[in-house]
């Protein structure tokens, strides 16, 4: 029988890890774009939340001590995640005169991006952004093994739920809105916002904010 101290460890891990997901950046954004498009959403959602998984798995096992004991490793990730999020936001400001790439996923198959693509770029923007690893596995993780022994990994359960739960929001929610974006002018505003955001990011991980 689950105790009532682990109810509440899952639930402030559930309550904890959507605090940190549910906000503007990167990742979001392109989650968001594919699920608008319907293109290849479930594999997206999966990535994304299995990366989640692990990155908080890895915090619960203390793994966070290790990246904390090497500041250099955070540092050179820093750099490789600032520019990456500057190039996409340069492919998205490109977009915006681009009308062939302003399209729905259904009005022209030749204007779906490829799975491996698509999954290449979800997991770069992930993998390559260091406040990943500073929000799960330092925050998460310090924040799970401080709910004493047999407790943090009911956090981290919870933590995960609540990954899942957002990304599959995110993605699968998406097609509410494709109606909207049907229209050339709305995928204009999107990749707007797309390109502001992942080049803000950007210049904010290299200043180091």
């Amino acid at each position: 029988m689950i105790s009532p101290e682990a109810f509440h460890a899952a639930g402030l891990g559930l309550g904890t890890g959507l605090a940190l997901i549910v906000a503007i950046g990167a990742q979001n954004a392109f989650v968001l774009r594919q699920g608008i498009r319907g293109e290849h959403i479930g594999a997206v959602v999966a990535a994304c939340a299995v990366s989640d998984a692990v990155l908080i798995a890895a915090g619960v096992l203390g793994t966070g001590a290790l990246l904390a004991a090497a500041p250099a490793a955070v540092v050179v990730l820093r750099y490789v995640g600032a520019a990456f999020l500057v190039t996409y936001g340069v492919m998205a400001a490109k977009r915006i005169l681009s009308p062939k790439a302003l399209v729905s996923a259904d009005a022209s198959g030749s204007s779906r991006s490829g799975l491996a693509a698509a999954l290449a770029t979800i997991l770069a923007l992930t993998w390559l952004n260091p406040h990943v690893y500073l929000d799960t596995v330092l925050l998460l993780g310090s924040v799970a093994n401080a709910q004493g022994a047999g407790l943090q990994w009911w956090f981290g359960a919870g933590a995960m739920v609540g990954s899942v739960v957002w990304f599959c929001s995110l993605g699968f929610g998406a097609k509410f809105l494709r109606g909207f974006f049907a229209r050339p002018v709305s995928w204009r505003f999107l990749d707007g916002g797309v390109a502001v955001t992942m080049v803000g990011l950007g210049v904010g991980l290299a200043l180091g904010s």
